[in-house]
């Protein structure tokens, strides 16, 4: 019995040595030791179709993902990890035309361009552009849709640009 509890401490004294070493979280980011900070520059909107919240919604989302699944502080200027970049597209088209020649759904994309900078792990370094999009039936209007569209698209652009940043995987 002795010997069972003290695999376990040993384990448990494990899982928490390496919780706190601040390398490795459950959320998959891989950080550099000296990294306590990131910086959101503000995303401006230059796409062709504008819509009036998607900035702010977009900025927002990327700061509330790291702060959530990170342990690093968020500071307005010089962070360990700096995102800044724009928004470049916002488009709807007609997608999965029929016999009729009829489009059977729409398809609404955004894309966005980040530059990326650690200043602790250059290598990681990026300036890329990001896609994605999601399908809306075209018997509904994209004004009845699109808050709910956005909120999906904006959140899968947030974990491509997580994972390419700091997951690494």
């Amino acid at each position: 019995m002795k010997g069972i509890n003290s695999k376990i401490l040993t384990i448990f004294l494990s899982f928490l040595f390496f919780l706190s070493c601040g390398i490795y979280r459950f959320s998959g980011a891989s950080l550099h030791p000296d990294d306590k900070t990131f910086t959101v520059k503000f995303f401006q909107n230059r796409a062709a179709i504008v819509n009036p919240n998607l900035s702010q919604t977009f900025t927002e989302s990327l700061k509330d993902r790291f702060l959530s699944q990170t342990s690093l502080n968020l500071v307005d200027l010089n962070g360990d990890l700096i995102f800044e970049g724009e928004i470049t597209g916002y488009d709807t088209k007609p997608v999965a035309i029929t016999q009729d020649e009829q489009a059977q759904s729409n398809r609404l994309t955004i894309t966005v361009r980040v530059k990326y900078t650690s200043l602790n792990n250059p290598k990681f370094n990026f300036d890329n552009t990001f896609s994605r999009y999601d399908d809306y039936l075209s018997t509904e209007l994209l004004s009845d849709v699109e808050d709910a569209l956005t909120e999906t698209i904006v959140k899968e652009l947030i974990d491509d640009i997580f994972n390419k940043s700091v997951v690494n995987w």
